[in-house]
């Protein structure tokens, strides 16, 4: 069961072109979002659909392959862990949030 703990596995969609930067240390980290849908029946049996969005950050190999091969709209599958990380933002305002750091990931649809 060790390998259930922090893991998260999504499908959605990109809603942006992937942001990569290549560190000091020489690492190259790419930074994107994806929107997940899930579609219910509310209490009145009107179709509601509901979308959340979330930050991925890949490292080494997958930032090559999403800087190659990943695009707004494209649709993919991943797995990873989640990451909670605090920041100062420019007007030093303590800040918050919460990323999917991806190990893995594949691609949908036509090449």
């Amino acid at each position: 069961m060790n390998n259930l703990r922090n893991k998260v596995q999504l499908i959605g969609r990109l809603g942006m072109d992937p942001e990569v930067k290549v560190l000091d240390s020489g690492k190259k980290l790419a930074k994107f979002s994806i929107a997940t849908t899930e579609a219910y029946k509310n209490q009145k049996g009107e179709r509601v659909e509901d979308t959340q969005w979330h930050n991925i950050i890949v490292w080494e190999r997958n930032a090559e392959f999403a800087e190659k091969f990943l695009s707004k709209g494209k649709e993919i599958a991943l797995e990873g862990k989640l990451s909670n990380r605090t920041y100062e933002d420019s007007n030093g305002v303590k800040r918050y949030t919460t990323e999917i750091i991806a190990n893995d990931f594949v691609l949908f649809g036509k090449k």
